[in-house]
């Protein structure tokens, strides 16, 4: 189980904090003044559409990038002035799966105590790989490895040092659903113990699951910042889908002029009809719905998801 991460009363008020940061590629700015503070002990969601400076936020804030101007702080540490400080506070799962073919999971993650500082521990390294379901595999060549697996060693040699500040960008990308939810028991053990975790993903259920605060970006920009409650009560909205025996007819006067104001659509196989609803009495639309002359197979209640509120906001899909 993680230990509990002890803060003096002199502690930084924010475990990971950026101000106004700006990254500039040749062609492309990749981040556009984004400024979070994020405190410790929580599991912070970062969501955007593919290109919208997720991953590179991260790397600058664990030194692997420097940014064309702000600052990026982990507990206070600079990230470019006090490098060595900020990159010992922190553990990162990136979203490629590299390894070194020549050693066991085992001596991987001895070495990686040993890139911070850390004498080799055998008990953690064993606690870690029990963590990540590789017990069975701790001494297998790294080569022989299943890809889920390497992404589960990539999450041990994150974990091994025992890192205040837990980055997990695409975490569970291409892993079976059992070590999913053993993840996510994990990331909500290490949040207890006071390890702040900084999440990117695209499973959207990952982030209702886990998330304290969720923040939305795009190119480079923040969109929104909140709890998930609030993002959905603020954005988003329950539907009613009705499925109808056959395919509508195109014409404009199929749906009634009422649903048609109140945002009815028809799907692109014409079967299909969704329309936002409020808490009021839905019989006026299910009246208009039983109106329309084609049977209605089912009609389902569709509660707002963070999906949902991420189209809203973003426009785009989330791949």
């Amino acid at each position: 189980m993680p230990e509990p991460s002890t803060l003096s009363a002199a502690a930084p008020s924010f475990a990971v904090e950026t101000q106004d940061v700006r990254k500039q590629y040749p062609g492309v700015l990749a981040l556009s003044g984004l400024s979070l503070a994020i405190p410790p002990g929580e599991i912070f969601a970062l969501l955007g559409p593919n290109g919208a400076g997720k991953t590179t936020w991260i790397s600058l804030v664990c030194g692997l990038v420097r940014a064309t101007s702000g600052r990026a702080s982990v507990f206070g540490h600079d990230v470019v002035h006090d490098a060595v400080a900020a990159r010992k506070l922190v553990g990162l799962v990136p979203q490629e799966v590299g390894f070194d073919p020549f050693f066991t999971p085992r001596e991987a993650l001895r070495f990686q105590m040993g890139y911070f500082g850390i004498r080799p521990d055998d008990a953690r390294v064993d606690e870690v790989l029990g963590a990540m379901g590789l017990s069975a595999k701790a001494d297998t060549n790294t080569r022989a490895l299943s890809g889920g697996m390497k992404r589960r060693l990539l999450i041990a040699k994150a974990l091994v040092h025992r890192p205040r500040v837990l980055f997990l960008d695409e975490p569970t990308a291409g892993v079976d659903v059992g070590l999913r939810r053993d993840l996510w028991d994990y990331v909500r053990a290490l949040r207890a113990g006071g390890t702040t975790i900084v999440l990117t993903t695209h499973y959207l259920e990952e982030v209702e699951a886990l998330a304290d605060r969720v923040a939305v970006i795009d190119q480079g920009r923040l969109v929104t910042l909140d709890t998930p409650k609030e993002l959905l009560a603020r954005h988003g909205s329950r539907r009613l889908r009705v499925t109808f025996a056959s395919a509508l007819a195109t014409s404009p006067g199929v749906l009634s002029e009422g649903l048609r104001a109140a945002g009815a659509e028809i799907d692109a196989t014409g079967r299909v009809v969704t329309c936002p609803i409020d808490a009021r009495d839905l019989s006026p639309v299910l009246a208009a719905f039983a109106a329309v002359p084609v049977p209605v197979v089912d009609i389902e209640t569709q509660q707002p998801s963070l999906e949902q509120v991420f189209l809203e906001l973003t426009g785009k899909k989330l791949s």
